[in-house]
């Protein structure tokens, strides 16, 4: 071990590098630790105390040990994409990375399952295995980057989850490093009815609030025959809103049902994959079909009708493959694209019944008035996952406080019409005092307890998920009595 190298006195830092092989498994200088004091949510930063790599699951509970016995927080980071802080040290915490664990340890074609270590990056999987006719479906419009462990943490969605679920509907075991540094394994492998509780449930989406995932094995599928994209234009939000029922209200589940505003759609064609959107137009829908070739024209066919009925100004089958994957393109670079029309923007994730899209595209827009910030909207239409994205400049005095109360407005807009906060983002720091819209305090509670017996010293990625106590205390003094 390359130990005597490190020049510093803190014998933490000597003893986690012991763990890790050494200087080059450990950071702890800080111009090296500045790349670590924020994720994907860059509004809040904190610096770590150290960032070390572990390589394998036996150096990840061994760290946990030892942070657990010294009592240092600490936490678990993939590829730092993450939009709402679940990464950020706040704590000043040791960062576990898991970027040297990127192993796609098996493929099982006959039982249509992979596993993978948890820095494996999400499209990997699919281009590992697409030659042999498979994919794996959740795709976040990070895949080319984003981590299937990170995925897990958030429970991860994407354009193509409105038929296919979330990640959680795609994992079938979990090798977990618990916060005492034991090591379990949850899940069935894919044996249907498994007894005993959800485990599997639990763990998937809890933010690396309870456990370490270390390894992960996740369902594959085999490749559609076919599909088809679709793309229409309309003059006024409404009449695309409308749409988006109408299709889903005739039978037809497509694989994706993607849509964008106006001012959505002027960043995207400013960035990196314009395709030549009409500059006057309102909205957006991009719609694609898969499943058996035989079945897939008709299925097109309704859609142009359905279009058509609400009023569309233009509507179009992609003539090929490339045409396709250029519309995609223009959709998936969404968010990043938002910098080419302003400084900086806050992503939002809020989530609401089909039929109120008309309704909270109309508050959003009201919302983005009061406020004087602009708010693009890209949005997973067919789940009602919507993505207010409010656009700021932090060099101008107060307006990084008006962007975050401007997005705390548009998830108060979905929780008050029977949504919530969050449907693939997580709620990290960003969103914490935003649960009590949906939560009443008895009901974060008995969320916090499940936590507490996981993570009883609460060391692991402590202060996210969860807002400030509050009544919680009175109410857990009131049980205690």
């Amino acid at each position: 071990m390359a130990i005597t190298k490190i020049n510093t006195s803190d014998s933490h830092i000597l003893n986690l590098a012991g763990i890790v092989d050494g200087q080059g498994s450990i950071l702890y200088k800080k111009a090296d630790l500045l790349a670590y004091d924020c994720d994907g949510f860059t509004i809040y930063k904190h610096l770590p105390k150290a960032v070390v790599f572990p390589k394998n699951t036996e150096e990840v509970s061994k760290l946990v040990k030892y942070c657990s016995d010294n009592g240092l927080p600490f936490l678990a980071r993939g590829a730092g994409t993450g939009l709402s802080g679940g990464a950020i040290p706040i704590n000043g915490e040791v960062i576990i990375s898991m970027v040297r664990m990127k192993k796609l340890i098996s493929v099982d074609l006959e039982n249509r399952r992979a596993v993978v270590e948890p820095g494996f990056v999400n499209l990997k999987l699919t281009n590992s295995i697409s030659d042999r006719g498979y994919y794996y479906a959740p795709d976040p419009s990070s895949q080319y980057c984003c981590t299937i462990g990170g995925n897990v943490a958030e429970n991860a969605g994407g354009a193509h989850c409105l038929k296919y679920g979330v990640t959680t509907n795609h994992i079938l075991g979990l090798e977990v490093v618990l916060p005492n540094g034991k090591i379990i394994e949850i899940g069935n492998k894919g044996v249907l009815d498994e007894p005993g509780y959800d485990l599997l449930g639990l763990i998937t989406g809890s933010e690396g609030t309870l456990g370490i995932v270390t390894k992960i094995t996740v369902r594959i599928l085999k490749n559609p025959e076919g599909k088809q994209t679709v793309l229409a234009y309309f003059d006024k939000v409404e009449d695309g809103s409308q749409a988006v029922s109408d299709i889903i209200s005739a039978g037809i589940v497509p694989a994706a049902l993607e849509m964008m505003d106006k001012t959505a759609i002027e960043g995207v064609e400013a960035a990196a994959f314009p395709v030549g959107h009409p500059k006057d137009i309102e909205a957006v829908l991009l719609i694609e079909v898969d499943g058996i070739v035989a079945g897939i024209e008709e299925q097109i066919n309704q859609i142009l009708e359905v279009c058509k009925k609400s009023n569309v100004r233009e509507v179009r089958a992609a003539r090929d493959e490339e045409e396709r994957g250029r519309w995609w393109a223009n959709r998936k670079t969404g968010f990043g694209a938002m910098g080419a029309i302003s400084p900086d923007y806050l992503v939002q994730d809020g989530v609401i019944p089909r039929s109120k899209l008309p309704e909270v595209l109309r508050k959003i827009a009201q919302i983005s008035d009061e406020s004087g910030l602009r708010i693009a909207n890209i949005f997973h239409a067919g789940d009602g996952n919507l993505h207010p994205l409010v656009l700021f400049d932090a060099r101008k005095p107060g307006e990084i406080q008006l962007a975050l109360e401007a997005g705390s407005a548009c998830l108060k807009a979905c929780a008050e019409v029977g949504g919530t906060i969050t449907g693939e983002h997580g709620v990290g720091i960003e969103k914490r005092e935003e649960m009590r819209f949906v939560f009443k305090d008895e009901e974060i509670l008995a969320q916090t307890n499940i936590r507490e017996i996981f993570n009883p010293h609460n060391l692991l990625n402590a202060g996210k998920l969860f807002p400030t106590p509050g009544r919680c205390v009175e109410i857990k003094k009131e049980m205690k009595v």
